[in-house]
């Protein structure tokens, strides 16, 4: 965080100073809410949990480092006590952003929004000093959090925004007003909870209403509900995508025989050919709009190839492809699963195992309200369809939704299994798996199945292991 003192911070966040015998000292490092994250310089931000209550280690992370602690009450070392610490650390990171000076470009959608925002933070990276959201901390305390990471070498913030109703990704942008705003998609994520398409266009479009007029939106040509967004914003329009009318575009789009993508990237500035190390047809828009933003923020089209061409997933559990020993690939993909995702990693699957034996194990998505039966049964029968050598459904009622939509597509009955939980399926694929295989492991957060990756590739390196 860029250097302030403790008296400026109680003011801006309207906090009051208790047992702080220094109100000039500085908080010079990052502000964190996790314990084992506290180093010298940083502040503490205390949140009560269900299970855990950030208050009771105030004495400890003074101990390891930590200038004070913002807190709700006091807690017998230097302190800034407020009302609500969640209200007080989006105060702070508004007054540190407009501090900044660095430009800001936020970004949300339905699927995908991680991966694009890694994608972004590693092509402006080469331009100037970058500091983007870890994994998907994209809501309301993750995001004030990254800001606060920020320093006063800092030029570009990338910040993921998240939403699950109308009115948070207002709530996002007003406590760190984007200048650049990235809509990539309107899709079923959270549907249950949005109760619409509409509605979850509604509120992504929040983000394109929060820019200045002499801010950028950037929208996806592909996406008829993002395009329409640009009725909603006074800022530039950028549209990206596979359209002919898309300001950034791609051409001849293809996959390796490994399944990565590549295509020749157009620009106003130019073109010039990506060879994604990322696997999967759905990759080509994330990275067509992390080169929009790139060549807004004047970036050449050959450095946003480049780099497009050199960049690696940042974030866990996200296309994670391991090679093990026997020659068996895993896939995973466990760390959230919507329609539109799934589908995405299907596909890239199929391509990932021409010439190879196919496993798909997939477990519920989550947050699909009326639409959860459909939804999985869709899936089901997508993956018949893409050929999929078998198909391992995981868990109770959505994952034998999964299986039926499998059985119902056609004559594959034997080709689909409904297992009851992670352990089931580690033993079965143990049991079945065979050197050349392509194993994909994909469901919804909640499910954890990045156990059943993490046993599998651990069982390819050491020996049988147990999922946890």
């Amino acid at each position: 965080m860029i250097a302030l003192s403790l008296a400026e911070i109680a003011a801006v966040v309207g906090g009051q100073t208790h047992d702080i015998p220094d109100p000039s000292a500085e908080v010079t490092g990052p502000v964190v809410r996790d314990s084992r994250e506290v180093g010298p310089g940083t502040l503490f931000a205390a949140f009560a949990g269900e299970r855990v209550d950030g208050h009771d280690f105030a004495r400890q992370v003074v101990e390891a480092g930590a200038v004070a602690v913002l807190a709700s009450r006091p807690v017998g070392v230097p302190a800034i006590v407020v009302e609500d610490v969640q209200s007080a650390l989006g105060a702070l990171a508004r007054h540190v952003v407009r501090r900044l000076g660095a430009t800001l470009v936020a970004l949300t959608g339905s699927a995908g929004k991680t991966s694009t925002k890694d994608l972004i933070a590693q092509v402006l990276q080469r331009k100037a000093p970058t500091v983007w959201t870890p994994g998907s901390l994209n809501n309301e305390i993750g995001l004030p959090l990254t800001a606060l990471s920020a320093t006063e070498e800092t030029r570009f913030l990338v910040l993921e925004m998240g939403a699950r109703g109308i009115g948070h990704i207002r709530y996002l942008a007003d406590l760190t007003p984007p200048k650049i705003g990235l809509v990539l998609n309107v899709g079923s994520a959270h549907i249950g909870e949005f109760g619409g398409r509409e509605q979850i266009a509604q509120a992504k479009g929040e983000l394109v209403e929060a820019l200045p007029e002499d801010g950028t939106a950037v929208l996806n040509a592909d996406d008829p509900l993002v395009r329409a967004m640009v009725s909603r914003t006074k800022a530039k329009v950028i549209l990206f995508g596979e359209s002919d009318e898309a300001d950034v575009r791609a051409e001849n789009v293809r996959l390796t025989d490994s399944g990565q993508p590549a295509f020749l990237l157009r620009t106003p500035s130019g073109a010039s050919e990506v060879t994604m190390r990322l696997y999967g047809e759905h990759h080509v828009s994330n990275a067509l709009a992390a080169a929009a933003v790139a060549h807004e923020l004047g970036m050449s089209a050959e450095e946003i190839a480049t780099a497009l061409s050199e960049a690696g997933s940042l974030s866990r559990w996200r296309m994670e492809v391991t090679e093990r020993p026997d020659g068996v690939t895993i896939v995973n993909d466990a760390y959230n699963a919507n329609p539109e995702s799934m589908r995405a990693a299907l596909r890239a699957l199929a391509a990932m195992g021409r010439g190879r034996r196919t496993w798909a194990v997939l477990g519920k998505m989550a947050e699909l309200g009326d639409e959860a039966l459909a939804e999985h049964d869709a899936v089901g029968r997508l993956a018949v369809r893409l050929n999929v050598g078998k198909l391992v459904a995981v868990g109770g009622r959505e994952a034998s939704w999964l299986q039926l939509g499998a059985y119902n597509e056609g004559s594959w009955g034997e080709e689909s299994v409904h297992v009851s939980d992670a352990q089931a399926a580690v033993d079965l694929l143990r049991s079945e798996l065979r050197p050349g295989d392509v194993v994909l492991v994909k469901a919804s957060r909640s499910v954890g199945l990045e156990s059943v990756a993490q046993a599998l590739v651990e069982t390819g390196a050491e020996g049988e292991v147990s999922a946890r």
